[in-house]
């Protein structure tokens, strides 16, 4: 039954008029579905983003559109097997499939709990400290981050179309900013039905995500300099957006995640009787056939050193031969079909191309056997691994991709010169390194880091529980320099912070405060008249501040604490050898002898809303504290934040530690989880 493709836009699914264009499927060439985009209005899309997305988004805090990105990776989890059943005609087998789907709604997941975890529960970040600009203080800056006023644009290959989606659409929607999305076509009715599932949710509030299933038509012309674009696929096609007149002319953010001639180098001190190296030759296999090769993470430059050239041809060559050919539909551990024949045209011509530096050692790009199928009405191909005959001399080696089952084994004589065949690729996302030698690993990832977005060091002692040359990560960054394209997607905050505006916001103390509700030193303080620890989440007010009685800190304390804790360096128990030390005048009291003193002075003992205490953040011990000094507290509520739980919140308290003469001894911020009443 062939799928006719809709387009999601205005919140509405519309279906073309005309101008379908068929989808085959990569296993037997079979039309699967036709998608049109003509009659679709891309102006009307970008103003819907705009005017109905964004205000919708922007009205949320982090923290709900975390939960919106939780609810939304439940719904299609619930209802994923929608997606594998239709992604067996990519070419993918269950297996391969399984990387694109549960990545996706993992790095949906992910990108939720980083969101509650790590981001305020308000419409914007708070960046770095606060930056003093005068020398009384009363005139200070610090950064903000605020979501993009505009439209993200995410173009996707065909590659992965339920991750790639995902993972551009996951920081996007976290950070408060519409996307409008547009698969690659061969794919796209995989796309298609992750995004109906996405919208039948519910969680998705009006205009946060359109999609497109057929040409662009003239939408990049209505972007202006609050948009976005992030695409993934060729060289060439990257180019072409990157040149687009109201692109400079507007100079819209553009990323891109494109050709990457990636590497994988076995260590000069690997030979075949080594754990690492099974471990090399495993993964070289595994990139080359999982996704058929259509990856782009997959490894396409294979070096290793000379002694060991003929030893890794004959094992990459043996486990080749064992991989079966086969309909990923019904038969999970076999290798599928590339994505279309026009993709393996696509790969014959790359490998012809290839073959004049490099003689094919395993595979044919024009014959292969596959069980069950018909080899030619589909897309199979063999994979198909090279020998470089001169690595130094070669340049098609260096700037060619064949985007599928397909790599190149290179021989070095030295590892310099093998780091520098690797950074002949002039840019790629991912480099491997198979080593047990700490030398060999420092050498390699200091010649190779400033070309890579990413750097995997494999050996014995972490292969277990590697995730793999080929898996980015959600918590990582996934991208590189150069030829890979520049983009930074992914990496935790780094992805999120793409979609907003950093900027500087100089004021005084108090006005500071005011706006990102964090109270900083120098803003008007209250004094509390009822013991902050008295008193609830909701009673709390960010600048409640108390001031503790004072407590002399004697020479006995010292000695006491000292024994207590087993405590006994030289600067708290020998006057002679503290008073030799350039940062002591003598004896000293210990730094924890004045956090514990410091909670005597400010703790409330009595049963209340403050349930516990669960950390210190930026400790800082400022003027050593010597016997007979005598110490106090200034406690005051720096930030409030609602926890995971509706019942208790999480309060922020900036306690500053002075002596006699008011000089601070110690500052910190103390963490703990208040009562708040419903």
């Amino acid at each position: 039954m062939t799928i006719t493709l809709q387009n999601l836009a205005l919140d509405r699914w519309v279906e073309a008029p005309s101008g379908f264009v068929d989808i085959p499927s990569a296993v037997d060439g079979k039309t699967v579905a036709r998608a049109s985009s003509a009659g679709v209005d891309f102006a009307a899309m970008v103003k819907h983003a705009r005017d109905v997305g964004g205000p919708a988004l922007r009205a949320m805090t982090f923290h709900q559109r975390a939960d919106r990105l939780k609810a939304i990776a439940a719904y299609v989890s619930e209802r994923k097997e929608q997606l594998y059943k239709l992604a067996g005609d990519t070419g993918a087998s269950r297996r391969d499939n399984a990387v694109d789907i549960e990545g996706g709604l993992g790095t949906l997941s992910a990108y939720a709990s980083r969101g509650r975890r790590e981001l305020p529960a308000t419409p914007f970040v708070v960046e770095g400290e606060v930056e003093g600009l005068s020398k009384g203080g009363t005139f200070v800056g610090q950064h903000i981050l605020t979501p993009l006023h505009g439209v993200a644009v995410h173009i996707n290959a065909f590659n992965f179309p339920c991750w790639g989606l995902l993972e551009k659409f996951a920081p996007a929607f976290l950070a408060g900013v519409p996307v409008i999305a547009k698969p690659a076509t061969a794919t796209a009715y995989v796309t298609e039905a992750l995004v109906r599932l996405m919208h039948e949710s519910g969680a998705l509030p009006p205009g946060s995500l359109q999609l497109i299933c057929g040409p662009t038509g003239d939408l990049l012309d209505h972007l202006g300099g609050q948009d976005l674009i992030a695409f993934t696929g060729s060289i060439e096609t990257s180019e072409k957006l990157r040149n687009h007149p109201n692109i400079a002319k507007h100079s819209i953010r553009f990323v891109a995640e494109r050709d990457s001639l990636n590497a994988a180098l076995l260590g000069p001190d690997i030979d075949p009787s080594q754990p690492e190296f099974d471990l090399f030759v495993r993964e070289v296999v595994r990139e080359m056939t999982v996704k058929t090769g259509q990856k782009c993470t997959a490894i396409r430059r294979v070096l290793v050193p000379r002694p060991q050239e003929a030893a890794v041809i004959a094992a990459l060559k043996s486990a080749l031969g064992a991989v079966k050919l086969g309909d990923p539909r019904t038969e999970d551990k076999v290798m599928g079909p590339l994505v279309s024949r026009a993709q393996r045209e696509s790969v014959r011509s790359q490998i012809a191309r290839l073959k004049g530096e490099a003689e094919i050692v395993s595979g044919d790009p024009d014959r292969c056997e596959a069980s069950g199928v018909d080899v030619e009405a589909g897309a199979f191909i063999a994979p198909v691994l090279l020998r470089a005959l001169d690595p130094k001399t070669a340049k098609r080696l260096h700037d060619t991709e064949a985007f599928g089952p397909v790599a190149t084994v290179m021989a070095y004589d030295t590892l310099d010169e093998a780091v520098e065949l690797i950074r002949r690729g002039e840019g790629s996302l991912v480099a491997s390194v198979f080593t047990y030698d700490a030398g060999v690993a420092e050498a390699v990832l200091l010649g190779i880091a400033p070309f890579h977005g990413r750097v995997l060091i494999v050996d014995r002692d972490c292969a277990k529980e590697s995730t793999g040359h080929g898996s980015p990560m959600p918590s990582l960054l996934h991208g590189g320099p150069g030829r890979a394209g520049g983009g930074e997607e992914l990496g935790g905050l780094r992805a999120v912070y793409h979609y907003m505006q950093r900027t500087a916001v100089q004021a005084s103390p108090g006005r500071l405060s005011a706006l990102t509700g964090a109270w900083m030193k120098g803003a008007p303080a209250s004094r509390a008249e009822v013991h902050p620890f008295k008193r609830n989440f909701n009673e709390l007010r960010v600048g409640d501040m108390i001031e503790t009685a004072s407590r002399p800190i004697t020479l006995d304390d010292i000695e006491h604490f000292a024994h207590f804790t087993g405590d006994t360096f030289y600067a708290h128990m020998d006057e002679a050898a503290a008073k030799a030390n350039p940062f002591f005048p003598g004896r000293v009291a210990h730094g924890y002898l004045i956090l514990s003193f410091a909670a005597g002075l400010f703790v409330d003992p009595a049963p209340g809303p403050l349930l516990a205490n669960y950390g210190l953040d930026n400790l800082r011990f400022l003027k050593p504290v010597s016997p007979d000094d005598v110490i106090r507290v200034r406690l005051t509520v720096k930030q409030k934040s609602p926890a995971r739980r509706p019942e208790y919140g999480e309060v922020r308290w900036d306690v500053e530690v002075v002596n006699q003469n008011d000089e601070p001894v110690a500052r910190y911020e103390l963490l703990t989880m208040s009562a708040r009443p419903t």
